[in-house]
């Protein structure tokens, strides 16, 4: 591919793993759920040891390719069980490798439940913006995301977000993240996260690929149970008579539809620029990919002897940078090939087959995307309604 002239792309979101355990036994996670369970043997936390090399690591990948502007994601497992302190050297530390010339982008993601004033505070200095993954009312986030001991954490995390959402900490509410449950009311979902006023929804579909599905999700099945709940939500977010918070996947649709680049991974053509450092410092890709089987993004690379450019030559990486000649053939013939884009890696993999397939969504993406499609047309086009 080299020779050809091809050449990929920078990373420019590093995720750390700063903790691989969680508090939570939330039972649709794809690092404990799944048939990757390395998890086990990972150390408990990113020493500062690491966290240092991979800061080095990072400055090293922006000098060399001359980037003026990243992201640096702490993620889990939960990094609340960090200390706050822990937690703002993991930014400084990147922040003062990089250098002043180069905007850092930081958010932590967490589950909500050991939120306080102290993180906010440590968030508040070392320039953290906090996202929170919040399912809807609290009927239907326990359903899912509770503790080891089947207790539900609803009303803890409401509680953070409050505190998260008061007017000395507003500035740094990054977002809601919710995982979608085709069995609960779109509609009530959409309500009860707008109701928080968050800068930003972003919704995911549950992960799974062809040998373990998804929720209501069937080789050969005709029906769109995902698609149903986005549509309810799109036609309530696009035709909402005030403006409505940022839905990020619908924003991305959107944005593809009208020739735009994609803004989340799933979606479009453009290529995957995330990596992934585990507790170690081993360099992975994507990490949802954990869950197509055991050592899928097993990796020989670590932060202590390999720069971020040798992951960039994986065959994985590769074939999320090449855009439609990694697709199936049944998606480069497809008419929404350019905005579906075969849609999210892991969720093609079927065993025997590995990647090469296309979404195990891919009759909800094809409805959902033909449905926003036909919305939008009709608005250029003059004659509006609600398209079927």
């Amino acid at each position: 591919m080299l020779a050809s002239g091809w050449h990929p792309a920078p990373l420019r979101e590093f995720v750390l793993k700063v903790h691989s355990r969680c508090d939570l036994a939330c039972d649709y996670c794809y690092v404990y759920r799944f048939a990757d369970q390395r998890w086990r043997t990972q150390p408990r936390t990113m020493t500062s040891h690491v966290a240092e090399l991979t800061a080095g690591r990072i400055a090293e990948h922006v000098r060399d390719h001359r980037l003026t502007r990243i992201r640096v994601i702490l993620h889990g497992g939960e990094p609340l069980l960090r200390t706050p302190d822990d937690l703002a050297a993991v930014v400084t530390r990147v922040r003062r490798a990089v250098g002043p010339a180069v905007t850092v982008d930081a958010s932590v993601q967490t589950n909500g439940v050991r939120l306080s004033e102290d993180y906010l505070r440590a968030f508040d200095q070392a320039g953290v913006r906090v996202g929170v993954s919040l399912d809807g009312d609290a009927a239907d986030h326990d359903r899912h995301r509770r503790g080891p001991d089947g207790r539900g954490s609803h009303a803890a995390v409401t509680a953070a977000i409050r505190l998260l959402t008061s007017p000395r900490y507003r500035h740094l509410f990054g977002g809601l993240l919710c995982v979608i449950d085709p069995r609960t009311d779109p509609a009530g979902v959409y309500r009860s996260l707008s109701d928080l006023d968050p800068p930003m929804i972003d919704f995911l579909l549950p992960h799974g690929h062809w040998s373990s599905p998804p929720p209501g999700r069937e080789a050969g099945d005709a029906a769109t149970p995902y698609a149903d709940w986005l549509i309810t939500v799109f036609d309530l977010w696009y035709g909402a008579s005030a403006p409505p918070p940022p839905v990020r996947l619908l924003e991305s649709i959107v944005h593809t539809l009208l020739g735009g680049g994609p803004a989340v991974q799933g979606i479009g053509l453009g290529p995957v620029q995330t990596v992934v450092v585990e507790t170690d410092g081993t360099i992975e890709q994507g990490d949802v990919l954990k869950t197509s089987r055991a050592g899928t993004t097993r990796s020989t690379l670590n932060v202590a002897s390999a720069a971020f450019d040798r992951v960039l030559l994986s065959p994985p990486v590769v074939a999320q940078q090449l855009g439609p000649l990694a697709l199936a053939p049944v998606c480069r013939s497809c008419d929404l090939r350019r905005t579906c884009g075969g849609g999210q890696y892991a969720h093609r993999y079927r065993d025997g087959a590995g990647f090469a397939n296309p979404s195990v969504y891919c009759p909800d993406l094809y409805r959902l995307i033909s449905h926003i499609r036909r919305r939008l047309r009709d608005d250029l086009t003059g004659r509006g309604g609600v398209a079927g």
